[in-house]
């Protein structure tokens, strides 16, 4: 029931890894270089992305990959841009910068670009908009609603998928991506007070008038999955996934195979940590909101390092990097898998769409398999509150 696209395994190529990591090295000087000339790239609109002049840092890494979800193709690698209102993470060098970033995505191949009204909120989208409005017709955008947002002070007041709030939420996301259509439209959380039926004949309704293209849910319960696709045909569901979040494997993958649905990973490199980068002795800065997720305490970093170096162990083995094998990884487990790895910096973006290039072959996907379920992950993935509202079910239609 799911088209594959591109092959995940197969011969290892070193081509894409050299590439990698001459043009990460280069990027790693030359951010400001890139962003101005992928701004003149897109000064004035042109017939396609296909005709953007191309800088030489970047053109080495270049992913060509492309999977289905659904009926929808879209590049084997997406980007999320969750952290480019720099209010997640901490903050980011520049909007500019955060524009010229998405606009060299697309030039390196990158189609699927996710966003959320409540990212920002808002500016995410706009950032977006902006960023993609000259290339519209060549890229697939997803964004999300399901947050009732106060339109003054931004604040988060609850959940709202009311039908009408959903109408009033998907006309400012139009305004703000600066488009006539979103691609993939997610519930962002379940509602636990409107049924998903309601919910699905208002997503309809949007589909009938070429308001939304496509939709998905996002953390939803496995029978609210089953009754929204009865409605209306369901083309991905958005979960966390990566090898430090492994849930979705008991329960949701199996249903997304049986149901011809796509699988899209958020916080596919674990919000950093499978990168490497994060240690017991990680200082998070004061606006940097993973200090609230019991995942990232100093006792948690420390008992989970077993994973990092499992993925360096693998990263030197296969010339790769740490994310790398952790992408490929998730590539490799189905063709109907997307990751959405996000970031503000090239030389992280170059080195996410290269690892399409690592590739296992079955006996060492095995083992990588094998070697990932025998780590235990210490900590929960996500605060109480947060953790609430994943896995509901939403209440039945009287």
């Amino acid at each position: 029931m799911h088209e594959q696209d591109s092959t995940p395994n197969g011969n290892p190529t070193d081509r894409g890894r050299r590439g990698f990591l001459s043009a990460a090295a280069l990027a790693a000087t030359s951010l400001v270089a890139v962003s101005g000339a992928a701004s003149q790239a897109y000064a004035a609109p042109s017939a396609g992305a296909s005709a953007l002049r191309r800088n030489p840092v970047t053109a080495a890494v270049t992913q060509t990959g492309r999977r289905r979800l659904g009926s929808l193709k879209v590049s084997s690698i997406g980007l999320g841009t969750q952290t480019m209102p720099g209010n997640l993470y901490g903050p980011v060098t520049s909007r500019n910068d955060m524009v010229a970033l998405i606009r060299t995505a697309v030039d390196q191949g990158v189609t699927l670009f996710d966003t959320a009204e409540a990212y920002g909120p808002w500016e995410s989208e706009r950032i977006v908009g902006d960023a993609l409005r000259p290339v519209r017709d060549d890229v697939v955008i997803a964004s999300k609603f399901g947050w009732d947002i106060d339109p003054v002070t931004g604040a988060r007041n609850g959940l709202n998928s009311r039908p009408d709030h959903i109408r009033r939420a998907v006309d400012g996301m139009l305004k703000r991506l600066r488009t006539d259509h979103i691609d993939l439209l997610y519930q962002h959380r379940v509602d636990p007070a409107v049924p998903i039926e309601d919910v699905a004949d208002t997503v309809k309704d949007l589909v009938a008038q070429g308001k939304v293209l496509h939709w998905g849910l996002s953390e939803p319960g496995l029978q609210t999955v089953r009754r929204a696709h009865a409605i209306l045909p369901l083309t991905a569901i958005q979960n966390e996934y990566s090898t430090l979040w492994r849930g979705p494997e008991e329960n949701v993958l199996p249903l997304c195979e049986e149901l011809g649905i796509g699988f899209v990973c958020w916080a596919p490199l674990g919000m950093g940590f499978t990168t490497g980068t994060m240690s017991p002795y990680f200082q998070f800065t004061a606006d940097d909101r993973r200090t609230a997720f019991p995942r990232n305490s100093r006792d948690n970093l420390a008992a989970n390092m077993p994973l990092v170096q499992l993925l360096q162990d693998w990263a030197v083995r296969k010339g790769a990097t740490p994310a790398q094998i952790d992408l490929a990884w998730l590539l490799a487990q189905k063709p109907w898998i997307v990751p959405i790895p996000s970031t503000t910096r090239l030389s992280h973006l170059l080195e996410n769409i290269g690892a399409e290039e690592v590739r296992f072959t079955p006996a060492e996907l095995q083992e990588l398999n094998a070697a990932v379920a025998s780590i235990t992950i210490h900590g929960e993935r996500l605060p109480p509150a947060a953790l609430a509202m994943t896995g509901v079910e939403a209440p039945p239609r009287r």
